[in-house]
């Protein structure tokens, strides 16, 4: 970090900005100069508006998405399919699905993939919450809608494991998504169409 700044609190403005992802000295600093511009009642209602999220954003007791409640809006809006279950990565993936207009079910947000090169396990992801609520006997279809990546296939595969005995169908979304492609860069056509034309999964990775 550049030293020649001319103030301390400046400095540690930036600092923070550069802990964000994809975010250089310069960028934040040109971030920092920016609010500084801004009337400063905008800025506080910046900071206290981040703050807010910060201390109150909630993960949804039953799929384990970000909610601002204990239930979701989606698994309290009685509109959906109770008997479709969506499995994602994460709350982009939710979001990237709902943008489609094509899927009318529930979801569970697993909060990650396996990935042994970064850490993550079995043990690290909502898995146990997955199983909970498949032993309500409401799920008849659980789908797989994981990034195709190798770290995809592997939690997909162990989720197929799991659930095989389980008496629920179980798919994955078609191969319109292609390998190495993630759910939240791909456009929201071929996801509605990989989410209307997916297959039974029969534990065999989806890149064969």
């Amino acid at each position: 970090m550049n030293d020649n700044y001319p103030s301390k609190l400046l400095q540690r403005a930036v600092e923070q900005f550069t802990k964000l992802p994809g975010i250089g000295e310069r960028t934040a600093l040109r971030l920092v100069l920016f609010l500084l511009r801004l009337k400063k009642e905008d800025a506080l209602d910046f900071t206290r508006n981040l703050q807010q999220f910060i201390e109150e954003i909630k993960f949804c007791r039953i799929c384990n998405n970000i909610s601002d409640s204990d239930c979701c809006t989606i698994c309290s809006d009685p509109r959906r399919a109770q008997n479709t279950l969506c499995v994602v990565e994460n709350i982009k993936d939710v979001m990237a699905i709902e943008n489609t207009s094509q899927y009318f079910g529930l979801y569970h947000v697993l909060g990650g993939i396996i990935s042994p090169m970064e850490g993550i396990g079995p043990g690290d992801l909502s898995i146990d919450l997955l199983l909970e609520r498949l032993k309500q006997n409401t799920v008849e279809e659980v789908i797989f809608a994981l990034s195709a990546t190798m770290e995809g296939d592997t939690t997909n595969y162990y989720l197929y494991k799991k659930l095989k005995d389980s008496g629920v169908k179980i798919s994955v979304i078609a191969r319109g998504v292609s390998f190495g492609d993630e759910l939240e860069y791909t456009n929201e056509l071929t996801l509605g169409r990989s989410i209307l034309h997916r297959t039974p999964f029969d534990g065999y990775p989806s890149t064969r």
